[in-house]
This record gives C-alpha cells, structure tokens and sequence, in this order.
C-alpha cells in the first residue's frame, strides 16, 4: 500500500544529521523564492532495478516534499533506447511504491518532451548556440583536451545557421548513418570544466525505443534533457549526487541559452555500503552472467532484492534518515543498515521455533500417545501479539549444534548427563545416543521431569542452557535459505592488477538448507511475511514457497554489532 506525502512522516532532520539540502529549502522559502514551495523529482534511468543508493535520494526527494507540504514527481529520463527497456519501467515504479511513496498524478517520463526537446535545439541553432559536427565519437574524445590542456574546436564548429539547421532536420529524418555526426553545444572548447567544452547534445540512434517507437533516429543527451525537464515540470529544487556537481554550469547554461524557467540544482553525497556495489553497470554483469538469480536475488542490493530478503521499507527509511546527506562522499558500514532492520523486525516479527539442521530426540518416560500444546509468546516486544500454542510430543528435534557427545568446556547445552531446558516446555536430561555405523550421533535419548512444565522446577533447580525445539510428529518440512554478503571485501572494486570485481565474491553467499523442520504455524505462511526464528535470527517467507513445502530467507542475523557501537559510545559519553 502506498501513502500520500502529506501522509508520510516528516524527516527527523531537526534532531537527526545534518541536512544542508532542507537549510537551502529553508532559506529559499524564507526569501520568497519559487513562490515559498517545494516542487522535486525523482529522476531514474530505467536502465536497471533500483538499488539501496537510490533508497537514499528516494527518501530525500519523497520526505523533503513531505515535510514542506509539497510535490514530488517520479520521472523516467529514458532518452537511451539501447540500455532502457519496460521491465526496468516497472520494476521501479514497484519499487518505488513499496518503499511508501506515491506520486499521484505525476508519473512523467523524458520522452514525454521530446518534441519539445527538439524545438529548443532548432532554438539553440538558429542563435548560434549549437551546431552539427561530422567528428567521430573517438576525435570528439581526442578534441576535447585533458584538465590541463584545453581543448581543440571542431573544424565543423562554424558552419552557417541555415547548414546547421538543414544537417539537423536530416538527421531527425534517418538520412544518416549511427554516429556520423552529432548536435553540439558551442559553449567553450578552453573551459576549465570539461563539461563545458561543446558537449554533444543529441545523437543518432537508428534504435526503438520503448515508449516513442520508431519514430525517433536522434536521442537527446542526458544533460540536455535533465534541465529542461526540470523547467517543464516546475520542479523547484533538482536535486542531485555529487558526480553532477560538475555538470550544474551546463544544467544552468542551457536554462539560461533558451530563457525558460530555471530550477536550483544541488548535489549531495550518493550512498555508499561496504561489502556492496551500487553500479548498475556491474549489478547487471552479475545477472547476465549468471553470479545471481536475477536482479531480485536476495543477495542483491536491489530494492527488489532486499525486499525478497526480508528488508522492511520502514527500515529503509529509518537507516536513510539516520545517514543524513552531505557534500562528502563517503561510505556507511553495512552493520548499520542491518541495525535498522532488526531493530524494526525486532517490534513486527512475530517469534517462531524452526529447526535448520535438525537432530532427533525421544523422551524416554514421556507417554507415547500424549500430545500437549505449550504457551508461547509471539512477540515480547508487543504484548497485543498474544501467544500461540506450540504442540510437545515423545520425539522432537533440536538443533545439531545443541548436542556435544564429548562437551568442550563452556558448553552448556545439551550432553551426557547434562539437564537443559526447553523453550515454553520441560526440563530435559541426556541419558545416552544412538549412532550409525559410521559412529555419527544420529538419535539423542532423553528422560524428562513432568514437574517443570513451562520452564521452572519447583524445587528452584537452575539450569546454564534453554534450546529450542519442534515435534517431529507435527513439523513442517521448509527449505532454508542462508544469505551472507556477496563480496569478501568491504570495498569490492579492490582487486589485483589485471582482476575483475567479480573476484571478490563471496562462495559460501548463499547455503540452501533442505531438511529444516518448522513449527506447524507456518505451513501456508504468505510470501513476504517475516518471523524470527528463535535464536536464529530473522527470516522472510520466500515467493518460490508452497503451502506444503514454505521456503525462508534468512534476513538478518540476531547478533547486532552496530547497536553494541552505539552503547559502548553512549557509556564512554555519560
């Protein structure tokens, strides 16, 4: 479900992080310019799913409007028909809204505009602001100069008007081939901005594209559609990464060539995670050659892929609040956005017992035909969430790793002779094992006290160790899924000389769990719904389940190393 701006809470930017961006805002309305409102837009590319970073300018543009009572628009600047396609339309657009954010009407795309586009270039010509250059895309490189050397003016820089605006009219007509000539901007070949040094503004590409069809063989440059775009929409503030910081005299020279309304741009720090990548470019090597499922595989820092891991888009917002926004790129420990998502599955997951690697166990003295039901709490964070009842029989399972034949020191749970309790149930005690042939423990026999249900001995005998459990009689079979990061480096584009990112990937990002046994609830949970699984950690239902057979996703694990940051930082303060 998507809510309205005016619906969303506002940014926490008054006792949270610096927000220079929301002090412009500010000021501008202090001052009366753009008429004291607030108009922004998120701009993506539809050239791929939207990832984590994107998150970022997301929350910023969505809540700035938000707070200040304004508008936001979702635009496509889909002017790359060769790398853009409907799918990445769509995926968005979904993304988007399940992050919690709702345009209304204002769905807009560049090539909505790209009549108009093309009227402003005829424009720029006939003022002698832009000409067609015959330079191939490797000379227009060679003339462009370097940052200490400027750059070389095309030999075709001072064609007439009349020949400008006939090469271009041709152009737009397919008379020529892809990448003979191209529109370009007479700004400054000596600029010490590169950006400035007549950039190409459109080019030909005899491609289709996804909305306009057929009926385009020349697409605008982004930095030329960007502005104008901004202008048509009556966007007020355009906001911006730091990587178009550079590009603003360019955003601003073309606004100021054709006279038209002229939105402020403002750049801030993108998002930067360790252990991640955030290019788009690589995300989709990773798919097409087959490193992940898909752009929604879970180890994918997509939205879509987070979502499918069991990332909440109230932890989205939350970790994007908490970042802030700068003017210094920088780069936020993962541990940190994994803190804001148990800290808000910590309130909303209902608490479970599953069993990933199970081991039997028989309670010797425990009536065979006796089936019990024990009261368990579903969420002790939020006591509207009641308790279940969980069924207890002769033969359970418990984890493997809660049974040592031969206990190192320090091991508390269950052994030879050893008592441990069993969560909402008795106290047990190990009283000999079952192996195989090849010597493994494949079977655990217990005796129980009936005096201790629930947990507590009457006689106030205390035990070091409480495990978790299933009945094997009435468990469901599920198939598990373990997620870990999908690089080994915290920066993943370090790599020896001659290697590719795709070095550091993580081999053991993804073990499958077949034989997993999970409380008898959860057969038929819906996709997308999430549980801890006690003292495992948090776990997301996945799509591919079944009601017979459910598949999970372990999101997050239940340690928290961020939240120990925070409280050893907090004791050194006080």
């Amino acid at each position: 479900m998507t809510t309205s701006n005016s619906d969303l809470e506002a940014p926490k930017t008054r006792n949270g992080p610096s927000n220079f961006v929301r002090e412009m805002i500010l000021r501008d309305n202090e001052t009366g310019r753009f008429g004291a409102r607030v108009h922004t837009r998120f701009p993506p590319e539809p050239n791929g799913y939207l990832h984590i970073g994107h998150a970022k300018s997301i929350c910023l543009n969505f809540g700035l409007a938000a707070e200040f009572g304004g508008k936001c628009n979702l635009r496509f600047d889909d002017t790359n028909p060769c790398k853009e396609e409907t799918e990445y339309v769509e995926s968005i657009i979904d993304s988007v809204r399940w992050l919690g954010f709702d345009w209304e009407d204002r769905l807009f795309y560049a090539s909505d505009y790209f009549d108009q586009l093309y009227a402003w270039a005829v424009q720029l010509i006939r003022a002698g602001k832009a000409y067609v250059c015959d330079l191939s895309p490797q000379e227009i490189k060679e003339y462009r100069g370097t940052l200490t050397e400027p750059g070389r003016e095309s030999p075709w820089r001072n064609r007439t008007v009349e020949e400008n605006l006939d090469l271009f009219e041709r152009m737009r007509t397919g008379e020529f081939p892809d990448g003979s000539r191209t529109l370009r901007a007479k700004v400054d070949m000596a600029s010490p901005n590169l950006n400035m040094r007549d950039p190409v503004m459109y080019r030909i590409l005899h491609a289709e594209h996804h909305r306009t069809g057929g009926k385009w063989c020349i697409y605008p440059m982004y930095d030329f559609t960007h502005g104008q775009s901004d202008s048509i929409e009556g966007i007020r503030h355009s906001i911006c990464t730091l990587e178009f910081e550079d590009h603003r005299p360019l955003y601003d020279w073309y606004l100021d060539q054709l006279g038209i309304y002229h939105p402020q741009q403002i750049e801030f720090d993108r998002l930067n995670l360790t252990y991640t990548l955030l290019s788009k470019r690589k995300l989709l090597t990773l798919v097409q050659d087959g490193h992940v499922k898909g752009w929604d595989d879970p180890r994918m820092p997509t939205l879509s892929g987070i979502r499918r891991r069991g990332y909440t888009p109230e932890a989205i917002r939350n970790f994007c609040s908490a970042i802030g926004v700068s003017k210094t790129n920088g780069t936020i420990e993962l541990s940190l956005l994994e803190h804001h998502v148990r800290e808000d599955l910590n309130k909303r997951a209902p608490r479970v017992m599953a069993v990933l690697r199970p081991l039997r166990v028989v309670i010797e003295n425990y009536p065979e035909d006796l089936m019990e039901e024990m009261e368990a709490v579903n969420n002790p964070e939020d006591a509207s969430a009641g308790t279940r009842r969980v069924p207890f029989s002769r033969v359970l399972y418990i984890e493997q790793e809660d049974f040592r034949e031969d206990p190192p020191k320090q091991y508390y749970r269950l052994s030879p002779g050893r008592e441990v309790r069993l969560r909402y149930g008795y106290f047990i005690r190990c009283t000999g094992v079952v192996k195989d042939e090849a010597g493994r423990v494949i079977e655990v026999r217990c005796t129980y006290d009936p005096a201790t249900r629930g947990g507590n001995a009457p006689d106030g005998r205390k035990v070091k160790s409480t495990i978790h459990w299933v009945s094997a009689a009435h468990a469901v079979a599920a198939e598990v899924r373990l997620y870990d990061s999908l690089f080994t480096k915290a920066n993943p584009n370090e790599v020896e000389e001659g290697q590719e990112f795709t070095a550091n990937l993580n081999p053991t990002s993804l073990e499958v769990l077949t034989g997993c046994q999970v409380e008898p609830g959860l057969r038929g949970a819906p996709p997308f719904s999430h549980y801890q699984f006690e003292r495992l950690g948090y776990f997301c239902v996945d799509p591919d389940s079944t009601p017979e057979r459910p598949v999970f996703n372990r999101t997050v694990g239940l340690r928290d190393t961020w939240a120990k940051i925070e409280k050893s930082q907090k004791e050194q303060v006080g």
